[in-house]
C-alpha cells in the first residue's frame, strides 16, 4: 500500500517540528516521541497469544496441512487464550479463527492458502514469544 496524502502531510509536519526544535538543522532525541501502532483487521486480531510450544506445533501443522495449526488455535481461544479483540465474546473469536482456517484450507488449492496459513503460524510463534517476554499485547 501507497501511503496516503495525509499521511505524508502528517510526517512532513513532523519532520518540521523536529527542524525547528532544532537550530542547527541536526535531529535531536529529545522532545519528540514517535509511537507507531500496527492496525489489524479482525482476522489477524483473532490470532490467539498461546503459549510457546502450542504456537511452534501450530506452525508445524500448517505448514504441512494448510490451516490444521490455525483450526487448532481456534480451540485454544476456547480453552482461555486472549486475543487482540477483547471486545468481542469468546464465540465469535472462536469462528473468526475457524473462519481463517477454512480460507486457509480452501485456498490452499492454488497455493495461496498454504503461504497463508504459513505466515499464520509465523504471527502465532511470534505472538507466543511476546506472552513469554512480557511484551504487552498492543504494540
Amino acid at each position: 500500500m501507497e501511503p496516503s496524502h495525509k499521511d505524508a502531510e502528517t510526517a512532513a509536519a513532523a519532520a518540521a517540528a523536529v527542524a525547528a526544535a532544532d537550530p542547527r538543522g541536526a535531529s535531536s532525541s529529545s522532545g519528540v516521541v514517535v509511537q507507531v501502532r500496527e492496525k489489524k483487521g479482525p482476522l489477524r486480531a483473532a490470532i490467539p497469544y498461546m503459549p510457546f510450544p502450542v504456537a511452534v506445533i501450530c506452525l508445524f501443522l500448517n505448514t504441512f496441512v494448510p490451516g490444521l495449526g490455525t483450526f487448532v488455535s481456534a480451540f485454544t481461544v476456547l480453552c482461555g487464550a486472549r486475543t487482540d479483540l477483547p471486545d468481542r465474546h469468546v464465540c465469535c473469536v472462536f469462528w473468526l479463527n475457524i473462519a481463517a482456517a477454512l480460507i486457509q484450507i480452501l485456498t490452499a488449492i492454488v497455493m495461496v492458502g498454504w503461504i497463508m496459513s504459513i505466515f499464520w503460524g509465523m504471527d502465532m510463534v511470534i505472538l507466543a514469544s511476546y506472552k513469554e517476554q512480557g511484551i504487552p499485547q498492543q504494540l
